[in-house]
């Protein structure tokens, strides 16, 4: 049997021997963000199937409406904008009104943007903004409001991050975000550990989701490419813009498009009695992420510089 379908038949063994009226009342009441589509989605439906009591919050009315048609009425949801505040408060007051006195089990924290991303140089400051905002500010935002209902379950945060938060593959605010996303859970963890609430880091590696957009990435790039300054257009040269492009290409189109060790991993990190503090679903991460996280700085340099193309103006 594959590890993947071992780990998920553990789990399904692990919520069997939960009592429905524990199921009902306490102890699998939880708040996932960002459930529109991916991760977040399929995560909120597999725990309704589990028998579990799932507050969704959505980005948009149509995600939230197809949602709730597509499970049933142990889910609930609502809408929010991580990036406002006044939503946030309104959204922290409609989970304590929802969990009462027990408190929240579990916090996922699913929300993410990935673009724009691309060389730093040919990005501005409201790009990195942009997704800073939604993957580190919002999510630490969110938690700050929320902690006070896990603390009362002691119960856990389950914090998506990403294999770009070991080591950053990319530039723009992307693994920016997810560096900060790893700090911040792990200060928090060591915080709350006396209050006997666990922190969880979901580190997936290259898969398939909405996070990149629906727009064609080369026109993407071509944007991106068309706005900078003649001189950085000449230190660099269009050679450079096509090889980049699709070498980006490249890795879209090998990214994993089954989700199902990411979605379990996080399942895992919400009802397992000892979960990890980090979970590595794909085969990427554990085998190149992880590694290059690992060994000494200039030989992961020189690894990831080889993948990049030469600029016009190299020395």
């Amino acid at each position: 049997m594959r590890s993947s379908e071992r780990h998920l038949q553990d789990l399904k063994e692990l919520s069997d021997q939960i009592s429905p009226k524990v199921k009902e009342t306490y102890w699998l009441k939880f708040l996932t963000f960002s459930c529109d589509t991916g991760f977040g989605n399929l995560l909120a439906k597999q725990l309704v199937d589990r028998g579990m009591q799932v507050l969704a919050a959505c980005f948009t009315e149509e995600g939230a409406q197809k949602l709730q048609q597509d499970t049933s009425y142990r889910l609930q949801t609502t809408l929010l904008d991580v990036t406002k505040s006044e939503n946030i408060k309104a959204v922290a007051q409609w989970v304590r009104d929802k969990v009462g006195e027990q408190g929240l089990w579990a916090l996922v924290n699913n929300a993410g943007v990935g673009l724009p991303s691309g060389p730093n140089e040919w990005l501005t400051k409201e790009d990195f903004v942009k997704v800073i905002n939604v993957n580190l500010v919002g999510l630490i935002e969110v938690t700050l409001h929320m902690l006070p209902m896990v603390k009362r379950a002691r119960g856990r945060v389950v914090n998506m991050s990403s294999s770009g938060g070991r080591v950053a593959v990319i530039g723009g605010g992307y693994c920016v975000s997810k560096f900060g996303v790893e700090a911040f859970s792990d200060s928090i963890r060591r915080e709350l550990y006396y209050f006997g609430v666990k922190v969880c880091i979901i580190e997936p590696g290259n898969y398939r989701t909405a996070i990149l957009g629906k727009e064609n990435l080369e026109s993407r790039m071509r944007k991106l490419w068309e706005r900078l300054p003649q001189e950085t257009r000449d230190s660099y040269g269009e050679d450079y813009f096509h090889i980049y492009t699709d070498k980006l290409k490249n890795v879209m189109q090998v990214a994993e498009p089954r989700v199902r060790d990411v979605i379990n991993s996080m399942e895992h990190a919400i009802v397992s009695r000892s979960p990890r503090i980090r979970y590595n679903p794909g085969l990427d991460a554990k085998l190149l992420y992880i590694p290059l996280a690992k060994l000494p700085t200039p030989v992961t340099d020189f690894i990831l510089s080889r993948y990049l193309p030469r600029p016009a103006d190299s020395v």
